[in-house]
């Protein structure tokens, strides 16, 4: 590890200034990969700046159909809430079956959505439900968010500080797990929503991206059967040790029939 400085803020104001005065500073959340990338000299920031004890990024708050949830609240803490389980119980789910239990009681839903990791199960429930991304600046929906592998529409000097979830009719996830990390050789999120049908796809290409095919059967008649036969192009995802891209391809369809057929009960 390389020789940083460390710096704790108690405001997302005085996080803001901090990274606005050093351009070279990284935000510390959960620090699940940020820390490691940091052990293994991939990163090398000059400052880190900790967001862990600022309150203003904290907490879950379920308001009509929407459900908001602090950038710093803990996968563990998503995965038990009894309101998201409510509300949203695939989100509570999927919150759950993020890596270990080490993982989860560390680990942040603003940091793995900042991040933006193209296994990270987060990404699929935000395009999958159609949830906006709050930050310091403005509002962004997740649909314009993602970018590509680690890229996000986040600014310079941009924080995120919530997410907000809009509620579902129906919704399940379903993912094909590496054995080892948990991260999601291909994960599909369904959801039936007020807008329509939504099938989101991780792990499978360099971001999440939204399969409309699958989105156009399921308009038609929101079952696991309307999914069986939409098949999905392995051009341009991934491909390496642990799938090939035509396996990838494949694992879409039959994560999401099971997806479709979870969110039906």
């Amino acid at each position: 590890m390389y020789a940083f400085s460390y710096q704790k803020v108690k405001s997302v104001a005085d996080a803001a200034a901090a990274i606005g005065k050093n351009p070279d500073a990284k935000l510390l959340a959960g620090g699940q990969t940020l820390v490691a990338s940091m052990k293994l000299r991939l990163a090398n920031p000059g400052q880190v700046v900790d967001l862990g004890e600022v309150p203003e990024l904290k907490g879950i708050k379920v308001s009509g159909n929407t459900v908001t949830i602090g950038a710093m609240s803990r996968h563990a803490e998503v995965a038990s809430s009894a309101e998201v389980k409510k509300a949203i119980p695939a989100l509570a789910a999927l919150a759950g079956g993020i890596g270990d239990r080490m993982v989860r009681n560390m680990g942040t839903i603003g940091g793995s959505v900042a991040n933006n990791d193209p296994a990270a199960d987060y990404p699929a429930a935000l395009v999958g439900l159609g949830a906006t991304v709050h930050t310091n600046k403005r509002k962004i929906a997740a649909d314009d968010f993602f970018k590509g592998m680690f890229e996000t529409a986040l600014q310079a000097g941009e924080i995120i500080t919530a997410i907000e979830f809009p509620t579902a009719k129906r919704a399940a996830y379903m993912k094909f797990k590496n054995p080892a990390s948990r991260y999601a050789i291909v994960g599909v999120f369904v959801a039936d929503t007020a807008g329509g049908p939504r099938v989101a796809v991780t792990g499978a290409g360099p971001s999440v991206f939204r399969q409309k095919d699958m989105e156009k059967a399921l308009a038609s008649k929101f079952a696991a059967d309307s999914v069986a036969n939409v098949k999905q192009s392995d051009s341009g995802l991934n491909s390496d040790i642990h799938a090939s891209a035509e396996y990838r391809a494949h694992l879409v369809t039959v994560m999401a029939k099971r997806a479709v057929a979870a969110a039906i009960g």
